[in-house]
């Protein structure tokens, strides 16, 4: 029995909105596609991968941001966004990788929270690979993968009818001092690092991906394929 192919979608920098509209036309391809009777090795969904152009602050379904927030936020030059992935307030940014997997979770075999344990997985073992033997998860509402008491990597996910949007933020040379202006993910008296604060080098976006994409797929157990492969 062939594993459940993933379709790989790479942008480079683009801008939030860019990423939102491309989630929304593979949310409708999905929803639109038959369902988890599919045969063997069908597609299950798409790998959308990315680096944000510029500065963004996002709210999720529990809100996190006042309006009188908002405007501060904007006042510093940042896009404000409310989103439906779960949640509080967050910051994307350069520097910053940006997964968000559109799967249907059925022909994956997974329920929701094994999907976000799976992301968080990927994430731990990322830092790993980049020597970081510390990197864990934890319980909520800690969700998301952390060192210490700082977290590397923030996860927001929705769910509609068996399919995932949204996903997960890692920290690989964001500017940290953008987070300063919020509390992030509602979680006081914690803090936020990336792999370069932790490493003491320039950690880019592009060097991370690769073994992302090795521990995404022994993670979910799929193949991924190109964008531009034939179905």
């Amino acid at each position: 029995m062939r594993p459940p192919a993933v379709r790989l979608v790479r942008r480079s920098r683009v801008p939030y909105a860019e990423l939102l509209a491309l989630q929304e036309r593979w949310l409708r391809r999905l929803q639109a596609a038959p369902g988890p009777e599919a045969p063997s090795g069908a597609e299950a969904g798409a790998l959308l991968l990315c680096e944000p152009a510029g500065p963004v602050y996002t709210s999720g379904l529990r809100g996190g941001l006042t309006p009188e927030e908002m405007a501060r936020l904007r006042a510093l030059g940042a896009e404000v966004r409310a989103t439906g992935r779960g949640g509080l307030a967050t910051f994307h940014g350069p520097g910053q990788l940006l997964c968000h997997p559109v799967l249907d979770l059925r022909r994956l075999g997974l329920r929701l929270r094994t999907h976000v344990a799976a992301l968080e997985a990927c994430a731990v073992r990322l830092c790993e690979s980049q020597g970081l033997q510390g990197a864990r998860a934890r319980a909520p509402p800690y969700t998301g993968v952390w060192l210490g008491e700082r977290k590397v990597c923030a996860i927001g996910v929705r769910c509609g009818r068996h399919i995932t949007s949204h996903g997960l933020a890692l920290n690989c040379s964001t500017d940290l001092g953008w987070f300063e202006h919020i509390v992030p993910c509602g979680l006081v008296g914690t803090g936020v690092t990336s792999l370069s604060e932790e490493l003491r080098r320039h950690v880019t976006v592009d060097e991370v991906i690769p073994p992302f994409l090795q521990a995404f797929k022994e993670t979910y157990k799929c193949t991924l394929i190109s964008e531009d492969s034939p179905n």
